[in-house]
């Protein structure tokens, strides 16, 4: 799990660079990602590790961590990142 919260982080600071996620407990709640910047991580994780997450999974409760991230890429396959 450690490796797959580094990948999503790296993929967090790559979208928006001005931001720290480590230090925020919501990233929605807290204007760090707004609908465009999830639908961007969506199309860079679906790509990056040749997944599909479904549309009813793209809900703010499953982007505001770096841990809901993480678990919504383990449910679709995900089980290892570089």
């Amino acid at each position: 799990m450690k490796t797959i919260n580094k990948s999503v982080l790296k993929h967090l600071s790559q979208i928006k660079p001005e931001f720290n996620f480590l230090h925020s407990s919501n990233f929605v709640a807290e204007g760090l990602l707004d609908s465009f910047d999830v639908i961007h991580l969506v199309t860079v994780l679906d790509t990056e590790y040749n997944i599909s997450i479904d549309g009813i999974d793209i809900v703010p409760e499953n982007f505001s961590t770096i841990a809901s991230i993480s678990k919504l890429l383990i449910k679709n396959g995900v089980l290892e990142c570089t």
